[in-house]
């Protein structure tokens, strides 16, 4: 063994262990983000109750003081706002994931110091593996996770950066990041190794950093999708005070979440923001593929998969535009687009042979 090849495998088993020190600091941080919603929950839930009690009580002393028949006072049910107010664009938030209380907020900074360590150390474990190999760390399955993931982060801490009021995406994003990099090191991980000839040109860099972007985007938007979901349910069982009303634990953490409107609005920005670059990225592969394989568009299963993704987003964006799908139609719109994602992903470098299969998992 020459000494740049012991040189990078000493790079790669580096990488190994700066992407498992992530996974364990990952873990620190999902149960700081944990404690920030149990903590936070149950001291906003007690404080909660405890001014309702107070305020029933006074009104009920007010009431019998004033009332000259000594009837029994009857206590109205406190009103709970969740839609706006008319010719009003805003529409009143959740406490967050503190529950606006000293405690828990405590706990959600350091779940985003714990995160922001973790990440380091990630983004190290990808460059690194970069250097062992000598090119772009995206030429099989475990490479495209890693550095997903890394991506998903670094886009959550840049909205933060940014001073956007994200920090209710920390504890889904976690725990998904630290599923992906748990497939990825026990069921996709390869060992370090050249690429294919039809891999080698700079089209690598353009199309997949694209595809990687748009994806860990494209997730963020279907986590606020999802929880949307959640929570418009949770605001029209508290409409309908005739109805069944949510329990005691569901509105213990949905009242921490960003209003049904502010979730469906962020997913929608998030969407139409990353959508020219999923244009892009399919556009990108369309040249690549034509240097690589002498036609731009060959119906491989990755080539078609990309493609209904890509009308999915389109339908989607444009329901919204035009026929003014807002709300749980867009939501599914929204989803099935990411589930294609997903399975262009997955489900067609494992299960589908073509072109694309080019690298094992």
């Amino acid at each position: 063994m020459n000494i740049a090849a012991a040189a990078n495998e000493t790079l790669a088993h580096n990488s190994n262990m700066l992407v498992y020190s992530a996974m364990a600091v990952y873990t620190l941080a999902f149960l700081a983000h944990m404690a920030e919603w149990v903590f936070g929950s149950r001291s906003k839930v007690g404080r909660t109750a405890a001014a309702l009690t107070a305020q029933s009580t006074a009104s009920a002393t007010v009431s019998v003081q004033t009332s000259s028949s000594g009837g029994t006072a009857v206590l109205e049910r406190p009103k709970v706002v969740t839609k706006s107010v008319a010719g009003s664009r805003d529409v009143p938030d959740g406490p967050g994931a503190a529950g606006d209380t000293e405690k828990g907020d405590l706990y959600g900074r350091i779940a985003i110091s714990l995160t922001v360590l973790a990440w380091a150390l990630h983004v190290g474990g990808v460059l690194t593996r970069a250097l062992s190999v000598e090119r772009a760390p995206w030429g099989n399955m475990y490479e495209f996770s890693t550095t997903f993931a890394a991506v998903a982060v670094g886009l959550y801490l840049l909205l933060l950066a940014l001073g956007k009021k994200v920090r209710w995406i920390g504890l889904p994003l976690v725990t998904s990041v630290l599923l992906d990099l748990g497939l990825a090191v026990s069921v996709l991980y390869t060992a370090s190794d050249q690429l294919v000839p039809a891999l080698h040109s700079y089209w690598l860099w353009i199309h997949v950093s694209c595809a990687i972007i748009s994806g860990a985007a494209l997730y963020l938007g279907a986590v606020s999708t999802l929880l949307f979901l959640f929570r418009d349910s949770y605001e029209s069982k508290l409409a309908d005070p005739a109805g069944k009303q949510p329990g005691a634990f569901a509105s213990s953490v949905l009242e921490r979440l960003p209003s049904a409107a502010s979730l469906d609005k962020f997913a929608y920005r998030v969407n139409a923001t990353v959508f020219p670059l999923w244009t892009f990225t399919i556009i990108a592969g369309a040249i690549w593929a034509e240097a690589a394989w002498g036609r731009y568009w060959g119906w491989d299963p990755k080539e078609v998969w990309a493609f209904i993704t890509w009308v999915a987003y389109a339908c989607y964006l444009h329901a919204r535009a035009t026929a003014g799908w807002k709300g749980r139609k867009a939501a599914y719109l929204g989803l099935i687009g990411f589930a294609c994602y997903l399975f262009n992903y997955y489900g067609v470098n494992i299960f589908v042979t073509g072109l694309h299969s080019y690298a094992g998992v």
